[in-house]
């Protein structure tokens, strides 16, 4: 992996992208059918770890994020497992390709949207993705994925390997402390219950996780014991863990590096207004774009770090 891997939560930091170079470089040695296309970013993406071991199954297809998706299509229905990289907000900006060449075409095309979010930092909004996952949700037959640490992404690297239908894969530039355990298996479209609470429910995915958990200890020495729940597969959505917790909590907090249009916010609420009346608290980024900044910097801007969390959370339950 891209640190020292020790076996407690947040004994480890790594960028999500990392554990992705770590996992297609050692899952390519026994999955011949594994191939990695390039949009001329391989070594911010991290796919560079697998053109260096199999360079007859790597294609860097340059500044071409469109023709991209269309090769890794028809590559998938010629019997390969492609994994298409770039960043997030460059491959959502070919919704068309994506949507015709990718989904109607029911292909097993893996879309990986590195740089994710204003977790990217210094390089700005035009390099981050924060609408990526309104588009992708919206597509027919799309599974959408945003892991929270290391093990989650090697993990959910491999169960696309064999699950079928097209799905997006949403990875960090800056690194994410673990907060899953050694041996943890991943499972698509189960969320984990992180912590236990009955005062309020914080739902967090990918980079925000870390800091969902941080926040309830804060909130524990006020008193207010809130349950964290991470949604690493924004869908299909474990709606059932989801209802359980509103019941239990009456409250939930949703907290993600993305627009609240359309993100994980907005599948939890659709999710259960059809099943089950809560209150709701969408935290994200606001219908504003993102700035130029230090990733610790914009998160505190935004209050994503657990210091901004739980104020969010405090607010809401007054």
């Amino acid at each position: 992996m891209g640190a020292p891997v020790k076996n407690e939560p947040g004994s480890t930091s790594v960028a999500s992208r990392d554990s992705f170079g770590d996992a297609i470089a050692r899952l390519g040695e026994t999955h011949p059918e594994l191939v990695v296309l390039e949009a001329d970013l391989s070594e911010s993406t991290r796919s560079k770890k697998f053109a260096k071991k199999y360079p007859d199954r790597f294609f860097q297809m340059g500044i071409a994020e469109a023709n991209m998706l269309g090769v890794a299509a028809g590559l998938s229905l010629a019997g390969k497992v492609p994994f298409c990289c770039s960043f997030a907000a460059f491959v959502a900006a070919r919704f068309d390709q994506v949507r015709m060449s990718v989904c109607y075409s029911s292909t097993n095309v893996r879309i990986v949207g590195s740089h994710a979010g204003v977790g990217i930092g210094e390089d700005g909004y035009s390099q981050m993705g924060l609408e990526d996952i309104a588009a992708m949700r919206s597509l027919p037959t799309m599974t959408v994925i945003q892991p929270a640490d290391d093990l989650e992404t090697a993990g959910a690297v491999e169960a696309l390997l064999t699950h079928k239908g097209p799905a997006f894969l949403r990875t960090t530039r800056q690194k994410l402390p673990r907060v899953n355990k050694e041996g943890y298996k991943f499972e698509l479209g189960k969320g984990v219950t992180l912590v236990d609470g009955k005062d309020l429910t914080i739902v967090a995915t990918g980079g925000t996780v870390a800091g969902a958990v941080q926040a309830a200890a804060l909130l524990a020495k006020d008193g207010v014991s809130a349950r964290v729940i991470n949604i690493h597969t924004i869908k299909p959505l474990d709606v059932p863990l989801l209802v359980k917790a509103a019941r239990e909590t009456k409250r939930i907090l949703t907290v993600e590096d993305h627009q609240i249009t359309g993100g994980l916010g907005g599948a939890v609420c659709e999710a259960l207004a059809e099943v089950e009346p809560v209150r709701i608290h969408r935290h994200g980024i606001l219908d504003v774009f993102g700035e130029s900044g230090t990733p610790e910097g914009l998160y505190k801007h935004f209050k994503l770090d657990a210091d901004g969390i739980a104020a969010v959370a405090r607010d809401f339950l007054k």
